[in-house]
């Protein structure tokens, strides 16, 4: 089987990080074992930071920590809000930094 990715500046990286959180946090939740949500969160969370640094180079490094910094925010917030509210407002904080970058690019 041959598979082939898109170029990396032909990326739309909002949806990849909606993905990435919601289909982590989800993962956690079905499986009942939380280190197994880490695996969408990393693979499409490194497919999308693959794109930022093609497009921004080390200002990429800013975006990853938009991510990261989303996912970890999600936690205490959801001892507060619940955690699918934290999740969906940490989802939406970076989606909007992804989207940003895709329409700055």
């Amino acid at each position: 089987m041959n598979m082939t990715l898109k170029k990396a500046s032909e990326v739309n990286t909002a949806p990849l990080v909606v993905t990435g959180l919601i289909g982590g946090w989800l993962t956690a939740r079905e499986t009942g074992v939380r280190p197994i949500g880490g695996v969408p969160l990393a693979l499409l969370g490194g497919y999308a930071a693959r794109t930022w640094f093609t497009r921004h180079g080390a200002a990429g490094a800013a975006l990853v920590g938009a991510y990261v910094g989303a996912f970890g925010l999600s936690h205490p917030l959801a001892k507060k809000i619940g955690s699918w509210p934290a999740v969906i407002a940490a989802t939406s904080l970076a989606t909007a930094a992804a989207a940003w970058s895709d329409s700055t690019a």
